[in-house]
């Protein structure tokens, strides 16, 4: 079969709804959590602010519509390889520059929601990758893989999404040998339902913030605070993890679509 063949077998599926669109993203907005580092640390992201200027009234009639402040790193979004030290100098390394081919690939979803709703601090291994994919199959190379966790449960909620407590943020996430592995798999991007990345405990770990480390140091992406996971297979769904064009951007909120096939 072409690849013609296929593209129009895809958009005749996608008319029909053999292919299912499932949104993976969170609403962006004024109540949309963001990331809050220690002040003595670093500086912040701004809260996401909508700005009316016009809405069909003296300042324009006949249209409606909005200014923003918007940080590159709110809600659902897109880390390219310079948003971390460890990637600042690829030259394709930021959202205008990278190459989009990249950006729709297969998606692996890895299920880890029961054990994250055991433990708020669940780690996902190597280990426990490699026994995914002797369930599901193996992860090939190109290709995303995302963690499921349920966590966008919490997304209404900035206190209970961030779950912070004086020992710092408790989220799940990847250990440092995860990460390897799934780049030893010649992945395109990880990705997971929490604030970021990362395991809320990260910063202890060795390196600290291996996904953020790890990925953007051979020339990955990351994708944090999706949605919808629990809508996705483990295996056989394409993702469409689109940032904004901005120019020297180190990354983008992002609209991120899976094509899913209805069973």
């Amino acid at each position: 079969m072409s690849a013609s063949d296929i593209l129009g077998n895809l958009g005749a599926m996608l008319a029909s709804g053999g292919v299912e669109v499932v949104d993976c993203s969170g609403v962006l907005g004024p109540d949309t959590p963001i990331l809050q580092l220690p002040p003595d640390f670093a500086k912040n992201t701004p809260k996401v602010e909508i700005h009316k200027i016009s809405e069909y009234d003296n300042d324009g009639p006949f249209f409606a519509w909005n200014w923003m402040v918007l940080g590159e790193h709110s809600g659902t979004h897109f880390d390219a390889p310079h948003h971390w030290i460890t990637g600042k100098d690829y030259d394709d390394g930021y959202t205008d520059k990278l190459d989009v081919q990249r950006l729709v690939a297969p998606v692996n979803v890895i299920d880890c929601s029961k054990e994250s709703a055991e433990n708020e601090d669940f780690l996902l291994t190597a280990d426990g990758v490699k026994a995914w994919e002797k369930e599901h199959g193996e992860i090939g190379a190109g290709e995303w893989v995302v963690m499921r966790t349920d966590w966008d449960s919490r997304a209404d909620d900035e206190g209970k999404f961030l779950n912070a407590d004086e020992t710092g943020p408790h989220s799940p996430g990847p250990t440092p040998d995860c990460i390897e592995y799934l780049l030893s798999k010649k992945i395109v991007g990880w990705g997971t339902q929490c604030i970021g990345t990362d395991a809320g405990q990260a910063g202890g770990m060795e390196p600290p913030y291996p996904a953020h480390n790890l990925l953007h140091r051979d020339n990955c992406f990351g994708l944090a605070s999706l949605a919808n996971l629990s809508q996705v297979p483990a295996k056989g769904a394409i993702l469409i993890a689109a940032p904004l064009k901005i120019k020297d951007g180190t990354g983008s909120p992002i609209r991120a679509l899976a094509l899913v096939p209805k069973a």
